[in-house]
């Protein structure tokens, strides 16, 4: 077995402040009914977090 050590990065600013968006309207959607995104306020929050972790454990993203 080889130890690999993860070293987590700070993601882009790109990835970041996408994340930072798709996260503002899922907690928007989540607490005021908006017709096109209250339908998938709790999936936009998981995709902001997942858009994070990505970001934080691969390097140049």
């Amino acid at each position: 077995m080889s130890s690999r050590t993860m070293y987590p990065t700070a993601p882009n600013k790109i990835l970041w402040l996408l994340a930072l968006v798709v996260g503002i309207l899922g907690i928007i959607g989540t607490i005021t009914p908006l017709e096109g995104i209250s339908a998938y306020a709790n999936t936009m929050i998981l995709v902001a977090f997942i858009l994070l972790a990505i970001g934080t454990s691969l390097r140049g993203i």
